[in-house]
């Protein structure tokens, strides 16, 4: 689809990007100057299970299977796939398909790529989760052997990305690595890749610009063509703005705050025992979070104050259960006198400040509400790539979080966030260190149920036990509206990940 300049090849040496002769450009083709405040984390398909990076890599890299504009799973690198059985999947791969190099793609490149990203130092082997081994048919065919029956592995495969494996033994990268982009991405349409190009956009710079005022002031001054995530404070100014056209949708993310659960005593908070294992802690907490009030005075409306984990367009959500518990300071007070902390405690919430919209005010306030229960909280907050590699680290007490749904279904939060961690893609975002017995089981089921009404109820129950035993501290569902030139014209996502092949500019 996309390829980077040569320079970011030379910086980061990954070239592995899929291409098939005979794509026609456009001959009105233009380039699309695109600002937001993430980093790229790496350029390595199989490192960091992070949404920009994600997004970015997938111009570049692609899987068996793809999304449409309505999140369905379409055929990408596989044409077509059948079950011939509950536990096996027959994939006929796409012919005539060549990696940048010239080598042809084939049945050794998925298998090599399933390996390679489920090594245990990269974050993305939720994506392969539940499949046992791929099994090679030919040399365009092949079968995906499942440990049990899968219902969404079509979703998952989306993000499994194809690597050469070729390429990856020519240039020392079999191991999962961890390469940082150069802070200017640059990208440029691969005139013979397979598909088709659905806009007349042929280049894409793509400028991480941390500070919303200057990220704000290069959209106004023209210097960016579009802004993916826009500071609530300046969204009815960009709507007045007749050059500029605001494009608004929701995003299937939900912002949190995770408490470490798992140790005797907090590494970051006060000497004794651990106050968050205490349920009755943890629920003063989510009642002393105004989250009405940061919807309205932060947010500016740009969210839906949350109870559960997962957001409006995920499989599993449901209205009348999105419901926090009550704002009550004096309840939470008494809960908190009730588990043997008449005066509250302390500790560290540690904070990214470029990654999620409003990150460091949103912790700021919520540090400052818990103060009124008499929880003194110390706020550090750093940019994202140090940051989450501290949680990753679990060098952290408590920390602040947004997790999207990459496949639209429940379980994806579920098996990462709030199942056991054990290896692979089972608790490989559980940084709190917590364990429920009675989740576990239900998580396990839904992995396998093919019944969508008992899948349904297994994901509703898992959801309600995390929401009422307060394992973690929703704030709220992010709203995500982009602004872009009115020449400009973008299909908007709810996964936050912009498709540069929708792009049309006039």
């Amino acid at each position: 689809m996309f390829k980077r300049l040569i320079s970011l090849f030379l910086s980061t040496g990954f070239v592995s990007l899929l291409a098939l002769g005979g794509l026609a450009i456009n001959t009105h083709a233009k380039t699309l100057k695109w600002a937001a405040q993430n980093d790229i984390l790496t350029l390595d398909p199989h490192a960091q299970n992070h949404a920009t990076t994600n997004n970015i890599v997938g111009h570049a890299y692609e899987g068996l299977v793809r999304y449409d504009k309505n999140y369905k799973p379409e055929p990408a690198l596989a044409t077509s796939w059948t079950t011939t059985s509950p536990t096996r999947w027959r994939f006929n791969l796409r012919k005539n398909v060549t990696f940048h190099d010239g080598t042809p793609f084939t049945a050794d490149d998925v298998i090599f790529s399933f390996e390679r990203i489920k090594q245990p130092q990269g974050t993305l082997q939720i994506y392969v989760s539940g499949v046992k081994e791929i099994v090679k048919v030919n040399s365009y065919a092949i079968d995906v052997v499942l440990d049990n029956p899968n219902p969404i592995l079509l979703n998952n495969f989306t993000t499994f990305y194809i690597m050469s494996k070729k390429w990856a033994s020519a240039n020392n990268s079999e191991k999962v690595q961890d390469y940082k982009a150069d802070q200017r991405l640059v990208m440029s349409a691969n005139k013979s890749w397979w598909g088709k190009m659905q806009g007349n956009v042929t280049d894409v710079v793509y400028t991480p610009i941390k500070s919303d005022p200057t990220r704000i002031a290069a959209l106004i001054a023209g210097d960016v063509d579009a802004v993916t995530d826009l500071p609530t404070q300046d969204v009815a100014r960009l709507r007045s703005n007749s050059n500029l056209f605001v494009l608004d949708g929701p995003e299937v993310r939900t912002i949190f705050i995770g408490l470490d659960q798992g140790s005797d005593e907090l590494k970051y908070g006060s000497s004794g025992p651990n106050p968050f294992k205490d349920i009755r802690v943890r629920r003063a907490l989510n009642m002393a979070v105004d989250r009405a009030t940061i919807q309205r005075t932060i947010m500016r409306g740009l969210s839906i104050p949350a109870g559960l984990m997962i957001a409006p367009g995920v499989n599993g959500y449901s209205t009348t259960a999105d419901k926090s518990m009550p704002f009550d300071i004096e309840g939470a007070k008494k809960l908190l006198a009730d588990a043997g902390f008449p005066n509250g405690f302390e500790f560290t919430l540690d904070c990214p400040n470029n990654r999620y919209v409003n990150d460091e005010e949103i912790c700021q306030a919520v540090t400052n509400m818990w103060a009124k229960i008499n929880v003194r909280v110390k706020l550090n907050t750093q940019p994202f790539g140090p940051y989450i590699a501290k949680v990753q680290n679990f060098d952290t007490s408590a920390y602040l979080l947004g997790w999207g749904v990459a496949t639209y279904d429940a379980l994806y939060s579920l098996q990462s966030l709030i199942r056991t961690r054990t290896s692979g893609s089972d608790g490989n975002f559980n940084f709190v260190k917590l364990s429920n017995a009675k989740v576990d089981a239900l998580i396990d089921r839904s992995k396998t149920e093919t019944n969508k009404k008992n899948r349904d109820q297994l994901l509703t129950e898992a959801l309600a036990i995390t929401r009422d035993e307060a394992l973690y501290v929703p704030i709220h569902h992010q709203m995500r509206p982009w602004a872009m030139k009115k020449s400009v014209a973008m299909t908007h996502n709810s996964n936050d990940a912009p498709k540069m092949m929708y792009v049309t500019i006039k």
